[in-house]
């Protein structure tokens, strides 16, 4: 794995935090738990058990929390945490207390999520996910990828506004791809893996490259069979067409899946 002196240092600052709430189990799932973490590029994924609900306090005690961390630097932002307590767990629709993207919202711990505990969660304090969390059945898994593909990924296609932002292109290639694997063989697989996939799939290579340079740095694909590729055009015609390229490729893509699996 790669370097990440300055993540286990924000995680010791997180645990040590989080202790005033005193959690039953703290996890990690994403990235980090799967292995393709990259220091400073990927979010933190966390999930922390709490006891029992939470009360008003407890509420302004998580945004403390996070606002604290803001001390160990820039990296503190990637830190995205759910906070779950064990009466709403079983419950896969339930918006569970969460804070992301340096703000607090409510939104369900997904069933990819789940079975990413159950695969793979990586344990930082207390119990494992296998004896807090219900598992995922095959079914219930597939559902869902199809549901979100259909209804949050397809009409979001639409709506080109978005598709200029690197977040967008990032989560809606990758998500595609990876839906792609759990429908079809029933596994979860990793961003880089999604990347790779892409390529196959017919996705454009510019798009990819931009992702895949983006977060893994501009050699990513060094190891790849060799290929010439331009270098990129400026930022704003670039923000353009990259995402017209993506909607074209998505949308027909998205509706294939659709049709084969929903």
């Amino acid at each position: 794995m790669a370097d990440r002196q300055s993540t286990d240092r924000l995680l010791d600052d997180f645990l040590a935090a989080v202790g005033d709430l005193a959690p039953v189990a703290v996890w990690a799932h994403g990235s980090l738990a799967g292995g393709d973490y990259q220091e400073g590029r990927s979010d933190l994924d966390l999930i922390a058990v709490v006891e029992r609900p939470m009360t008003l306090a407890g509420v302004r005690g998580v945004v403390r929390l996070h606002r604290g961390l803001r001390k160990a630097g820039p990296l503190a932002e990637n830190v995205h945490c759910s906070y779950l307590t064990p009466d709403a767990m079983a419950d896969v629709d339930h918006s569970h207390l969460t804070w992301a993207h340096d703000r607090l919202m409510r939104r369900p711990v997904t069933p990819v999520t789940r079975r990413e505990l159950h695969a793979f969660g990586l344990v930082l304090d207390g119990k494992p996910p296998e004896d807090l969390l219900p598992p995922v059945s095959d079914a219930e898994l597939r559902e869902f990828v199809v549901r979100d593909q259909r209804e949050f990924w397809r009409p979001s296609v639409d709506k080109a506004r978005l598709w200029t932002r690197d977040i967008w292109v990032d989560l809606g290639m990758v998500t595609f791809a990876r839906a792609s694997v759990t429908l079809r063989e029933g596994r979860l697989i990793s961003k880089r893996e999604a990347l790779d996939l892409l390529l196959g799939l017919g996705a454009p290579v510019e798009v990819v490259d931009d992702i895949g340079g983006r977060r893994y740095g501009g050699d990513w694909r060094a190891g790849a069979a060799a290929e010439a590729r331009e270098p990129l055009p400026p930022a704003g015609p670039w923000l353009d067409r990259r995402a017209e390229l993506t909607r074209a490729f998505l949308g027909p893509a998205i509706d294939r899946l659709v049709a084969a699996y929903g």
